[in-house]
């Protein structure tokens, strides 16, 4: 403890000095702050004001931009119909007039299986079957797989 007390003793001067020179540097900074505030207050609040619309023009830029997603959750009834009654509603299967290879065509699609597999199944090109998958699209008034098999299911045209 006597070491602190001689230290201190010996700088004491020093320590003033320094004491002194920070009091005065801070009262010089804070009067130079105020004199800028005084003196340039407009242009400062000119500058806060243009800063503040800058970030609000930036804002909505982004709100006008940003994508209008929307999830939408669609709750559709599916009929089913039970596997071991394959029964086949012919009344709708001649309203839809359908040819025989369309309507292979739509119980190997009702099965889950691709362009690729039916063709080689009926021994047809590729292009064949889509024809066939895009005239069936046309007959039963539907736009996608899921559609037409949904229908046909719903029709009892397919097992």
């Amino acid at each position: 403890m006597s070491f602190l007390k001689d230290f201190f003793l010996r700088t004491r001067h020093i320590t003033l000095y320094a004491c002194c020179m920070a009091v005065l540097v801070f009262l010089l900074k804070w009067l130079q702050w105020k004199l800028l505030i005084v003196d340039n207050s407009l242009d400062i609040y000119i500058g806060l004001i243009a800063l503040f619309f800058t970030m609000l023009g930036i804002w909505v830029a982004t709100q006008l931009v940003k994508p209008k997603i929307k999830t939408v959750v669609v709750e559709k009834e599916v009929y089913i119909t039970p596997q071991d009654s394959p029964v086949i509603n012919e009344a709708e299967l001649k309203k839809l007039h359908l040819s025989t290879r369309e309507l292979e065509v739509l119980r190997l699609l009702a099965k889950g299986h691709s362009n690729a597999e039916i063709a080689e199944q009926l021994f047809l090109s590729l292009s064949t079957v889509k024809t066939h998958a895009s005239n069936l699209f046309v007959k039963m008034d539907v736009k996608s797989r899921t559609q037409a098999i949904e229908k046909a299911k719903r029709l009892k045209i397919t097992a």
